[in-house]
This record gives structure tokens, sequence and C-alpha cells, in this order.
């Protein structure tokens, strides 16, 4: 099975997900990412997606998992580069995704997660 690498920049977490997303590959980035986030305090996640043109309910679920895993450890979760076909999908699959903050690119996303920091306090 794949591991999807988990990056630490600073105090936020970056992940670049470069293959396709299977289901045991989506439940160990979800439980790798919780470990990750515990032992470096991380206070921000950020998600690039941009490789995956598909997605099904189970990683929707598992996404939107993430985000609640996230917040509830004190990480901002960020989603970046999603493929209008994976939002279409998304959508259409009724998942809303809700707490999961998106953004267009990796730039976008982290300005996000810097301008979460700033509110928090954080530098």
């Amino acid at each position: 099975m794949d591991r999807i690498p988990i990056l630490k920049m600073g105090r936020r977490l970056l992940v670049t997900i470069q293959v396709d997303l299977l289901d045991q590959t989506a439940l160990a980035l979800q439980d790798d990412l919780a470990e990750r986030i515990a032992t470096t305090a991380a206070q921000g996640v950020l998600i690039d997606i941009s490789a995956l043109e598909v997605v099904d309910s189970f990683v929707g679920r598992i996404l939107a998992s993430i985000s609640g895993i996230s917040a509830i450890l004190g990480a901002t979760l960020v989603v970046v580069g999603m493929q209008p076909a994976v939002a279409i999908t998304l959508v259409e699959l009724g998942l809303s995704l809700e707490g999961v903050r998106t953004a267009l690119d990796v730039e976008r996303g982290m300005a996000l997660l810097a301008g979460d920091e700033r509110s928090r306090g954080g530098h």
C-alpha cells in the first residue's frame, strides 16, 4: 500500500496527493495526518488534490473526516487544487464537505492558513 508523504513546513503540514486515492491509502492518510498533527502541534494542514481526477463518496467522506479530526486537534485544514470534475462529483454525491476550506492553488491555500494563524495569534 502506498503511503502519502506528509511534509512539515514550520507550523504547517503539506500533503500532495500524487496517486489515485484508494480506500486503504485514504484511511492510512487520515491516521497518519492525525498522528502528525498531534506530534508536531501543527496549526494548519494543506492537502493538494490537483492530481486527483476522480473521487468517490468514500474519499469525499474521508476528506470531511480529516477536516473534523484536524479541527479537534487544533489545526485548520485547507484543500487546494480541486478539479472541476471532482467538485461536480462531490456535489452530485451530496457531499458538501462542511468545514473543509478550499482554495484554487497552494499559494492561495497557504495564504488562507497564514491569515488563520494571525487571527489566532500565531506567527
